[in-house]
């Protein structure tokens, strides 16, 4: 059962007390607020004209600067690309906490949203006591200006309201337009809308600038819970005859002991007397302080990705491969990838505004400088893609040679970046799950240890691949062919565990060809019976921490990460990694 407790922290329980842990963060910080304007409220009796709504609001725009603060961070590709790679970050377990940066942008994200409905209650609340309990003894701290005002103004005609619901309706849209359902069936709708952020920063710096909050300039001569005798006793009690004459500008001796004081000022011991006025003034806008830095990090960031990508790739050949699988292979001066990372691609004449990550098939080497990635054509953007790079798309394959260049629209290529499967090659065993054309992050660790294994950590390699037709097996089948013979004539037959599994079928058991005989008999047909797999794996490799990544549909995701928190009698632990661009 410890195996299992520990199986399940390294893969999915981390993730748990994670969202634990930041919820128990941002409700500590939303009550230490509220408690720090709730005692500034009281100071100045101030609870029955604004109520607790300035002090849900102001906590609520706490959490909300440290979320907006942190959002940004994940989305620093480069910088998490440059701490992922093994001489930067030591440790593995660390370096797989990177591999969470999704799931904490996700976190922060809804965070934003959550507290953002409570801080737009809040203020709706404002505006409705602002308006009905204007007071005139406190003409700098209330934004009316005058009683009965209607509230509609303070949100529509101020540039805080204005710019609050603007970001409103900017944060409605990214949120439904996040959602996987939206993000599967029409992507542009999720990248346009998401790119609305740098809107919503802009107006957030405007929205803390109208100054609604403020703070006592004159503490020294009108301390917290003060009175002005000239003004709060003539008004609050009868003076005796001995006191009739004006008091002093400011006094800090005590009351005579037979002058009665008003009950809420014993209740509250303030026994302070002065004569001069609270004074306000608004405060700095603290949103500066908590974004500035991300954001400039950020902006420094895409200014380089930018500089490092604004000159096109040269494309060096275009194949086509069954079941719509386009391959791209292409040279670029100083490019470096390690296996598993993926790029971003541009094609400005397919769209001026729209990339799209695909993971690299093939990287560069000492001795090759081309790199290469396959990409399912499915969408308007990966359509028009290839009909630009084939000169003849009704023809299955086609190789484009480099002298046709002239020919191929220009195209950019910004990265690499880094993923979960750069730890393929650091376990010592590796499970390797691809479904269809998730198989392109294994592409370029298979291609890795063709050039060579012995640098590696990695000693066994699991690689299942399920398709749906027997013709997906062609993307890469010459590459499992010239792996499995090399690995042969090494004498080093148990390195790779091939195992291809074709889901459907006509009922008639085709072979992929003579071509691949070395194939054909790894070549199953059904599903995989992953229990029996993890079990026979856990077997031949007991007490030792083996790496499960998976790239394919969420059904099989599912069903290895539930395997690989499972317990088994082996002593052998699972570590779950899985590849998502959704």
């Amino acid at each position: 059962m410890a195996l299992s407790w520990r199986s399940w922290l390294a893969n999915e329980g981390s993730k748990h007390l994670f969202l634990v842990f930041w919820l128990f963060l941002n409700v500590w910080l939303f009550w230490k607020t509220f408690l720090l304007y709730n005692q500034g409220l009281q100071y100045y009796y101030l609870h029955q004209m604004l109520g607790l709504g300035l002090c849900v609001s102001r906590a609520s725009a706490s959490v909300l600067n440290f979320n907006c603060c942190l959002v940004l961070l994940p989305m620093c590709r480069v910088l998490l690309a440059f701490l992922r790679g093994s001489q930067k970050v030591a440790s593995r377990k660390t370096r797989r906490l990177l591999d969470k940066s999704k799931t904490f942008h996700v976190t922060c994200g809804v965070t934003i949203c959550v507290f953002s409905v409570l801080h737009v209650a809040a203020h709706l609340v404002n505006a409705l006591n602002f308006s009905e309990n204007y007071s005139e003894e406190f003409l700098a701290l209330n934004a009316a200006n005058y009683r009965g005002e209607d509230p509609r103004k303070l949100l529509f005609a101020t540039v805080p309201g204005l710019t609050g619901v603007i970001m409103v309706l900017v944060l409605f849209l990214m949120c439904t337009a996040s959602t996987y359902a939206i993000r599967v069936s029409n992507y542009d709708i999720f990248w346009y809308t998401h790119n609305l952020f740098f809107v919503f920063y802009m107006l957030l710096m405007l929205h803390v600038s109208g100054g609604v909050l403020k703070y006592q300039t004159n503490l020294e001569e009108h301390p917290p819970g003060c009175f002005n005798p000239n003004k709060t006793l003539r008004q609050s009690m009868t003076v005796p005859k001995a006191f009739e004459e004006p008091f002093p500008d400011y006094t800090t001796e005590p009351f005579p002991e037979d002058l009665p004081v008003p009950e809420p000022f014993v209740q509250n011991n303030f026994m302070g007397i002065c004569s001069e006025e609270p004074k306000f003034q608004s405060h700095f806008p603290e949103t500066w302080f908590w974004i500035s830095g991300p954001l400039c990090l950020y902006c420094v960031e895409r200014l380089y990705r930018y500089i490092r990508s604004n000159k096109p790739v040269t494309i060096t050949s275009v194949l086509s491969h069954p079941s719509n699988v386009l391959e791209v292979r292409m040279i670029k001066d100083n490019f470096k990838a390690r296996p598993g990372q993926y790029v971003i691609l541009h094609c400005p004449r397919v769209s001026a505004l729209e990339s799209h990550p695909f993971t690299l098939t093939m990287c560069p080497t000492d001795t090759k400088a081309t790199f290469g990635v396959h990409l399912k054509v499915v969408g308007d953007w990966t359509e028009r893609f290839r009909d630009l790079l084939l000169l003849h798309s009704n023809q299955d394959t086609e190789i484009l040679p480099i002298f046709q260049q002239r020919r191929y629209p220009k195209l950019y290529v910004d990265g690499p970046f880094g993923s979960p499967f750069e730890e393929s090659l650091n376990y010592e065993v590796s499970l390797c799950v691809a479904g269809g054309i998730g198989v392109t992050p294994f592409a370029s660790v298979l291609n890795t240890l063709l050039d060579g294994w012995k640098c590696y950590k990695l000693r066994r390699l699991y690689f299942i691949w399920v398709c749906r037709d027997i013709e997906s097996f062609r993307w890469f089948a010459d590459l499992l062919c010239m792996l499995h013979n090399k690995l042969w004539q090494e004498n080093r037959p148990d390195y790779i565990n091939i195992q291809l599994y074709l889901s459907q079928t006509d009922g008639i058991q085709k072979i992929i060809g003579e071509k691949y005989q070395a194939l054909n008999s790894r070549l199953l047909i059904g599903r995989p019976r992953w229990k029996l797999l993890f079990d026979e794996i856990a077997k031949c490799n007991r007490r030792k921490t083996i790496g499960v990544f998976c790239c394919g549909p969420n059904k099989i995701s599912k069903i290895l990460h539930k395997l690989s928190n499972s317990s088994n009698s082996y002593g052998t632990r699972f570590e779950y990694n899985k590849e998502s661009f959704s």
